[in-house]
């Protein structure tokens, strides 16, 4: 008689596999971006967690970002004969597998050590571009040399306008295909998190990190093995050889030139052949007068809510936008996507493809590379699965029929 129940539990119940690797253990239990971001609040220091996850203020921009993808819902339409599910699409005249690009991420070694090469590398893999950033770890060399896939760089126009003509003529002779111009950081926004915990900008490790870091040993010892984290894109004859990070970070953030205008992504013009991206853009206004320019892109961006607190979501700006300019330029809609669903109400309201740098950064933090894979298996099998719901085949079959808003209806107290 005993042998019946054992029998009956042996026929459903299967034991797990022993798993000896810490990131296979780790991401096999991840199954949304939020769960690697739990994951990654756990391994990194407070401070370092603090500096990826945090805005400005308040931080309501921050998570207006996300909300206003809760507040979107779809209309499914059933029975359409979805046999296969293709979504890949193109962005700047080349194919995407998903629309989707790595956002630019600055100071990203002290999440990992490999830092920018891990990011680039899942990048390539996955079939999207990656952005590398003017404040990134490693040189624009360094990522070309490590990267099979499309390549961005991110710049600032900066007052030494030498320096960042060096950069751009860098990025042209590693074969970059664009640049996405930074242009909502005239001055930086106050992102009080860093404030509290003692990492500063410019980034300094306060006393609370370095305690931290006693009780996350795995990260110490990463950081402590390391080579020194030093913003290589800028080093040169003016600023040093980056030996001291700290006097290097103080130079970079004198560069900020709050006098940036029009006249200055004209001057970018000049100096780079190819696609230029011009990422901040929070008004219909500033999107036409970009498509005027002959820009090939705009990224609705609020620099994930770290620098103006009360500035837009973007994703409340598409649709405007993209009524605006029409096919002048393409779209992207950058800040706030956590799943793939969010990326298919970001194209079905008329964005060519969208930006994401905190979920990868949340699967570097977790896992290092195998996160940042993680990450992007996770947002294309979730955008597939979303557009195989909501009746698409493909993307081009995305559109704001299938959208709908959800009313919020205020508790009674």
């Amino acid at each position: 008689m005993m042998l019946r129940p054992l029998r009956a539990f042996r026929s459903v119940a299967r034991l797990r596999r022993l798993e000896l690797n810490r990131s296979d253990r780790v991401l096999r239990s991840a199954a949304s971006v939020a769960d690697l971001r739990r994951i990654a609040r756990r391994r990194l220091p407070g401070g370092v967690f603090d500096y990826v996850d945090g805005g400005a203020e308040d931080e309501r921009s921050l998570r207006a970002n996300s909300e206003a993808f809760a507040a979107i819902g779809f209309r499914p339409r059933v029975l359409a004969g979805v046999h296969a599910v293709n979504a890949s699409t193109t962005l700047l005249g080349r194919p995407l597998s998903i629309p989707l690009v790595l956002a630019p991420t600055g100071f990203t070694r002290i999440v990992h050590p490999d830092g920018e090469l891990a990011v680039a590398r899942a990048a390539a893999a996955a079939g999207v571009p990656y952005a590398l950033s003017t404040l990134g770890t490693r040189s624009i060399e360094q990522v070309a040399g490590t990267s099979t896939g499309r390549l961005w760089f991110q710049v600032y126009v900066w007052r030494d306008r030498g320096l960042v003509q060096q950069m751009v003529e860098r990025a042209e002779a590693a074969s970059y295909e664009a640049i996405v111009l930074t242009v909502d950081t005239p001055v930086l926004g106050r992102r009080e998190r860093d404030i509290r915990r003692g990492f500063s900008i410019p980034p300094s490790l306060g006393i609370d990190t370095l305690l931290g870091g006693l009780v996350h040993p795995s990260w110490t010892w990463a950081f402590l093995a390391s080579e020194p984290i030093r913003f290589e894109n800028v080093i040169g004859s003016s600023v040093g050889d980056g030996s001291n990070p700290i006097a290097l970070a103080e130079y970079t953030m004198r560069q900020f030139d709050s006098s940036l205008s029009w006249q200055d992504v004209e001057w970018l013009r000049s100096i780079w052949p190819r696609a230029l991206v011009v990422k901040g853009i929070q008004t219909v206004e500033d999107a036409m007068i970009a498509a005027d320019a002959g820009v090939e892109a705009v990224a609705l961006s609020n620099h994930g809510g770290r620098q103006l607190d009360g500035a837009p979501a973007p994703l409340a700006l598409i649709a405007p936008v993209v009524d605006a300019v029409g096919d002048r330029v393409e779209v992207i809609c950058d800040g706030g996507v956590r799943r793939g669903s969010d990326i298919v109400k970001a194209v079905a309201l008329g964005a060519r493809a969208c930006m994401s740098g905190r979920a990868y950064l949340y699967g570097l933090g977790a896992a290092g590379e195998r996160g940042v894979d993680h990450v992007l298996g996770l947002l294309a099998a979730d955008l597939k699965r979303t557009m195989a719901l909501v009746g698409a085949s493909s993307v081009d079959e995305l559109d704001r029929s299938l959208l709908q808003s959800i009313a919020v209806r205020a508790e009674v107290s």
